[in-house]
């Protein structure tokens, strides 16, 4: 992998930050070449993750984009909250306001998990491969995460 198939960018853990984050991957992707629906849908889940749960003042996060041979993408958020490791609402559990991020990253993600990081952190990754799922609209991505019961983090 040459440094033109990667993409690394530390951003502030603000929802500015999340934002900066999805729209770096879009344009990101578009210049590879590669759609980006899916991976935009996941970069903004676990890029809000990490300044909701992940944040700890005066910290930032990071964002990483890989692009493999085989033409799958990693995506990599690490933030500064090792301890807090994400968890998947229980299936039975009503989702109201929130609990359907991870459940979003799940539907998308061919693979996906969390393995610890420097300095006390944490890094959230998800595989997507090629084709990705594009083409359906936000409802029906709902829908899908709803129906979506994810096994255990794979490290």
């Amino acid at each position: 992998m040459n440094e033109k198939s990667r993409l690394r960018v530390q951003l502030s853990a603000t929802r500015r930050g999340a934002r900066l984050a999805r729209l770096l991957t879009e344009r990101q992707l578009d210049e590879w070449g590669m759609p980006f629906e899916a991976a935009t849908q996941v970069v903004a889940e676990l890029a809000a993750n990490a300044v909701l749960h992940g944040r700890i003042p005066g910290r930032d996060f990071r964002l990483e984009l890989r692009r493999e041979d085989d033409g799958t993408l990693r995506v990599e958020v690490t933030d500064a909250r090792g301890e807090r490791n994400p968890r998947v609402p229980d299936e039975s559990a009503e989702l109201t306001d929130g609990g359907r991020g991870l459940r979003i990253v799940a539907t998308y993600a061919d693979r996906w998990g969390v393995v610890e990081a420097p300095a006390g952190a944490k890094t959230v990754w998800a595989e997507l491969k090629q084709p990705f799922l594009t083409g359906i609209g936000p409802e029906e991505i709902v829908h899908r995460a709803d129906q979506t019961v994810p096994g255990p983090l794979q490290c």
